[in-house]
């Protein structure tokens, strides 16, 4: 070890509080650096294993494969798993709406291809046989036809050939080459509808059935896992031979491995958001350990210019300062990588479960330890330190030798600049007109506490602003459903519903239940009846007595139609009963934003009591199969008394397939008693339904729907049906705030960690360089009061200025957050709670790093402190 080595030891020995302050922020330096590329690392590993949890672990799939090709794979060194399953061939769909996808692709599956390749259930359940299908799920929504379970689908299977090569599914459509040959004929049952297969992306000409395989295999799809799934481009390569394949992305984007342009933007934008994260920590920590030398370089600036006068160059006395440097990396970084692993392991550990919730419920975040991430944190950390170092050491060498022997180089100040007015004087006295003075002539050291305070400050009151944004948002998003759980459907019978009622309520954790069923209908009353309001709307009144109104009555199981009434105040007695009154909702649309609820929109009616003649509206067949909804009936309508209600009226069931309806400048709804529906809108297939079915309130909303799920497994039942956990999307809304909650705030407190520290460094420092001017004014008769006064004049003058910048940023960026990431009913209201414990919170670190370093000044001797300076 050389002399310039052993000098840099001695500093760091000598000045141990400052050493120490600085080692701290190294370990928070690199506490958050190991964070971030941990979390990032893990993260990505919990999506890559989520992917394959949900769309398989395999990596590419050959399409086209014969068996000798699939005995070959399996016997590859590079292959870690495999599965097929047969191509039994395409079907064309002569009324499809996408002109892209023509054909049913009709696929054999294998037990065992039916786990490895994750197929997802939406309703009904596994095919059985290979004369049962399942079919997907983009299949049911694109097609024209409607599917049902239990229809049988009659198929001309073959092949599609182009330039006498059999096309897969990884060819697209091309009807000006390629040729469809049928071969044979099928039949098969609709037993279930699953979600899309991953294999069938937008380019693929056929929607996916799937059905068992027959065993007589002559043309399959492989799918292979590798045992590294990075080298897949160079393993396709070799095996192709000419072969189709596709890849897996929803996996390999993870991996950083996908060639997809989206998952590239994808990619970009996740390393270009974790590079600014760190440049911000870097920041913050350069601005402190750039601190702590440059006040080291300063307390020494004497003794590089004696070093320089006796022969020392500039390249010794700055590596010098890098060795202090590097050995303060040495003893901060270990500490802060173990910091930062132990402290993302804990933060993990807390916010798994809201991962759960949100993307994958079998897959548990769980912290993955990477060389490459903690070496790239070390490696930050050092070039962090060294930066830090590097920049006051060139400025400090450069100085002239007698500049640095005579410490002119700190404090220059020009004629006139501490000058201070006599107002100025007679307000603050004489101790605070000295803190003013030590302001100004010392404006490097000054600007670097207002600086950290204001980046605290800016972090803390903006992270408040962004968390109260969606707390608010979540608030809002709550109201959007009056259940938690709802099963809907539109061609199952009454019997049926009800008879699936009564064992679905009684399932654990349902705290209220209701059945609902919406009818659209007819109503005819007398003109004269109808407001102002109405008929502006249309722009002319009828001359007709009576008008005939589209509307919807909305029927509900007695017990909860009978609370319904009691909750809106009206006798029950009244409107209970076959013969009862029914409540009506009638008012004019309004989109304006001032309006909140039912009183803010006007009446469509006169009077709160009508009379009504409601007749339901019937479908029936034309010719081509298409559905016409025809406005009467053969029976004569019924006459309805209502009572117009202001309420928000019970939310109807979930919609699984919703038909185009006529826009009405509108809403009239009828609510009525179950009991009153055979009257109104006697069950039949002929009448219209808009939707039924059943909603409920839950303690545990998503195993309440598993459970429901279970039941109609064990039914069997065949109608289409949606089944909905409404909550689900709150609780994932709330889990996102839980979780962004976690980061935020632990990413403000080390932030704000480092600002003190910086804080601490410089005010401390910053006294004990000013040992010799203090002990001067105590020696002149400066009491311990009068001392107190100027240091307090210096902690307000500290605190104001940060404030007075600090708090108009952060309210500039809270605002900017707002109107960038808010909806439209979200106003900006000033953060008066996130103000005052700013507020609170810098004059407290200053008023603490104030009374500590003092504490040190005061047990120095007055005469030791003079002379100290003076040699």
């Amino acid at each position: 070890m050389n002399i310039f080595n052993k000098i840099a030891l001695q500093g760091l020995r000598k000045n141990r509080t400052r050493t120490i302050v600085t080692i701290i922020g190294v370990v928070l330096s690199s506490l958050m650096i190991t964070g971030v590329t941990t979390f990032g690392v893990s993260l990505l590993d919990y999506m890559a294993r989520g992917a394959m949890e949900k769309y398989g672990d395999w990596n590419v799939a050959f399409l086209d494969s014969d068996p000798s090709f699939v005995k070959e794979q399996l016997k590859d060194e590079e292959a870690k798993d495999t599965v097929v399953f047969e191509n039994i061939g395409y079907s064309r769909i002569y009324k499809g709406q996408n002109p892209q996808r023509p054909y049913f692709f009709i696929a054999g599956f294998s037990e065992e291809a039916f786990a490895k390749l994750r197929t997802t259930l939406l309703s009904g359940r596994l095919p059985e046989n290979d004369g049962e299908i399942l079919i997907s799920g983009k299949a049911a929504v694109d097609d024209s036809a409607s599917y049902k379970l239990g229809d049988t689908l009659s198929l001309a299977v073959g092949s599609r050939i182009r330039e006498g090569r059999r096309l897969t599914q990884a060819d697209a459509f091309d009807p000006e080459n390629e040729v469809f040959s049928p071969e044979e004929e099928k039949t098969y049952t609709i037993v279930g509808i699953c979600r899309t297969p991953v294999f069938e992306t937008e380019a693929s000409p056929g929607y996916t059935l799937i059905t068992r395989n027959s065993g007589e295999v002559s043309q399959n799809s492989l799918f292979v896992t590798l045992k590294n799934p990075r080298k897949v481009y160079s393993y396709v390569e070799r095996v192709k031979g000419g072969r189709t394949c596709i890849f897996n992305y929803e996996v390999l984007r993870f991996m950083g491995q996908s060639k997809d342009p989206g998952d590239k933007v994808f990619m970009t934008l996740l390393y270009s958001f974790g590079g600014i994260v760190l440049m911000i920590i870097m920041v913050g920590s350069v601005f402190l350990i750039y601190n702590s030398f440059s006040i080291s370089l300063n307390e020494r600036i004497r003794e590089i210019g004696v070093l320089a006068s006796v022969g020392a160059t500039s390249k010794q006395l700055r590596n010098s300062v890098l060795f202090e440097g590097f050995c303060i990396g040495v003893l901060g970084i270990p500490v802060g990588v173990l910091a930062g692993l132990g402290g993302i392991g804990l933060v993990l550990s807390v916010v798994s479960e809201k991962f759960r919730a949100i993307l994958y419920s079998k897959v548990a975040l769980d912290m993955k330890i990477s060389g490459f991430a903690v070496g790239l944190a070390v490696a930050v950390s050092m070039v962090t330190i060294l930066i830090s170092a590097y920049i006051p050491a060139r400025r400090a060498v450069n100085l002239p030798v007698m500049e640095c022997i005579r410490q002119t180089n700190e404090i220059k100040t020009e004629a006139g600049s501490m000058r201070i007015s006599r107002r100025k004087q007679r307000i603050f006295g004489l101790e605070g007109t000295l803190a003013l003075k030590n302001f100004r002539r010392n404006r490097k050291r000054y600007r670097s506490i207002v600086l950290s305070l204001v980046l605290s400050i800016v972090l803390f009151v903006a992270t408040n602003a962004l968390i109260d944004i969606m707390q608010q948002t979540a608030g809002d998003f709550k109201t959007v459903s009056d259940y938690d759980v709802g099963f809907g459907t539109q061609d199952m019978g009454d019997e049926e519903l009800i008879r699936l009622f009564d064992k679905m309520k009684k399932v654990s954790g349902v705290t209220e239940q209701s059945l609902r069923e919406v009818i659209s209908c007819i109503g005819t009353m007398e003109a004269s009846s109808l407001s102002d309001a109405y008929w502006d709307a249309y722009g002319e009144r009828s001359l007709e007595e009576t008008v005939s109104l589209p509307l919807e009555v909305h029927f509900f199981d007695d017990e909860f139609y009978q609370k319904m009434v009691q909750s809106y105040g009206l006798p029950a007695d009244e409107y209970t009963g076959q013969s009862g009154k029914m409540i009506a909702v009638a008012k004019m649309k309004n989109d304006s934003d001032e309006t909140r609820g039912p009183k803010d929109l006007e009446d469509m009616f006169r009077k709160p009591l009508a009379e009504l003649v409601i007749t339901p509206k019937m479908e029936g067949v034309q010719e081509g199969g298409e559905i016409s909804q025809i406005a009467t009936v053969k029976e004569p309508g019924q006459n309805v008394s209502v009572t117009v209600a202001e309420v928000v009226p019970p939310d109807i069931p979930p919609l699984y397939e919703s038909r185009e309806e006529e826009e009405l400048p509108y809403t009239l709804e009828i609510l009525a008693p179950w009991s009153a529906k055979e009257r109104l809108a006697p069950d039949g297939p002929t009448t219209l339904v808009k939707v039924k079915g059943m909603c409920f309130l839950s303690d545990n909303p998503s195993q309440t729907t598993a459970e429901l799920g279970k039941i109609i497994q064990e039914e069997g039942i065949t109608a289409s049906y949606l089944l909905l956990n409404s909550k689900e999307a709150f609780e994932q809304f709330r889990n996102y705030i839980f979780i962004a909650n976690v980061f935020a705030y632990t990413f403000i407190a080390i932030i704000s960690l480092i600002a003190v520290a910086n804080v601490f460094n410089t005010i401390s420092t910053n006294i004990r360089l000013r040992k010799r001017e203090l002990a001067m004014l105590r020696s002149v008769g400066m009491s311990d009061k009068d001392f107190n006064k100027m240091m307090g004049f210096e902690c307000a003058f500290y605190g104001i200025k940060a404030l007075m910048l600090g708090i108009p940023l952060s309210l500039l960026l809270s605002a900017l957050i707002v109107r960038v990431m808010a909806a439209d009913e979200v106003k900006f209201t000033l953060p008066w709670a996130s103000v005052g414990i700013s507020i609170l919170s810098v004059f407290l670190i200053i008023f603490v790093t104030m009374m500590y370093a003092v504490s040190k000044i005061r047990k120095e001797n007055i005469i030791d402190a003079l002379r100290d300076e003076m040699t």
